[in-house]
C-alpha cells in the first residue's frame, strides 16, 4: 500500500507541473523572452508550489502513519484507495485556480478536494487506531489529534472560503492544528 500511495502522489506532482512544462516549447515558438515566460505563467508556478507543498504534507504524513502499519484489512484499503483518488484528482483543481483565479467556486473545489484527502488519512488513522492487529505499537496521540484536527481546520477554511476576499486566504487555517497541538501536548514528549 505504501508503494502504490508513493507512485499515487509521484504522478498527481508530476501532473501539477506539466502544464509548465507545456507552456515552454509555445513560449520559444512565439519568441518570447524565458522571463516573459515565468512572468507569464507567475500564477500557475504559485499554485504549482502550492499543491506540491500540500501533497508533499500528505506523504509526509502518511508515511508516518504507515511506519506503524503491519496489516490490513478491507476497511484500511478502502480508506487507501479513497486517499490515492482524492490526491490523484489535486491536479484538477489546482489547473482551475491557474485558469479561474477570480472564480467564487474554484477555491471552494480546491478547499473541498483538500478536505477530502484529509478526511481519507484521518479515516485511515482511525482504521489503525481502532484494530490494534493492524500496528506494530499504538499510535501516538499527538498524531491522531493532528489527523483529526486538520481535517477540522479543512471544515472551518470551507466555510471561511465562501466569504468575498477570504478565499484561498482560508487555507491559512491549515497552520493552526500544529500550533495547537504544540500547546497541547508541550508536557508530553
Amino acid at each position: 500500500m505504501v508503494v502504490f500511495g508513493d507512485a499515487a502522489v509521484a504522478i498527481a506532482i508530476t501532473l501539477l507541473v506539466l502544464p509548465l512544462t507545456e507552456a515552454v516549447p509555445e513560449a520559444i515558438e512565439t519568441e518570447r523572452s524565458s522571463l516573459d515566460v515565468i512572468v507569464h505563467l507567475q500564477g500557475q508556478i504559485w499554485t504549482f508550489l502550492l499543491s506540491f507543498a500540500v501533497i508533499g504534507q500528505f506523504w509526509i504524513a502518511h508515511h508516518h502513519l504507515f511506519e506503524r502499519v503491519t496489516s490490513y484489512n478491507p476497511a484500511l484499503l478502502r480508506w487507501h484507495l479513497a486517499w490515492v483518488f482524492a490526491i490523484v484528482v489535486l491536479p484538477f483543481p489546482t489547473a482551475m485556480i491557474a485558469g479561474f483565479g477570480d472564480d467564487p467556486f474554484t477555491p471552494l473545489l480546491y478547499i473541498g478536494t483538500v478536505f477530502v484527502v484529509s478526511a481519507c488519512l484521518t479515516m485511515l488513522a482511525l482504521v489503525v487506531h481502532r484494530n490494534p492487529d493492524l500496528r506494530a505499537e499504538d499510535l501516538p496521540e499527538r498524531q491522531l489529534f493532528s489527523f483529526v484536527a486538520t481535517t477540522a481546520s479543512l471544515v472551518v477554511a470551507f466555510g471561511l472560503a465562501l466569504i468575498p476576499g477570504v478565499r484561498y486566504l482560508a487555507l491559512l487555517m491549515l497552520f493552526v492544528p500544529p500550533v495547537i497541538a504544540r500547546v497541547r501536548y508541550r508536557a508530553t514528549p
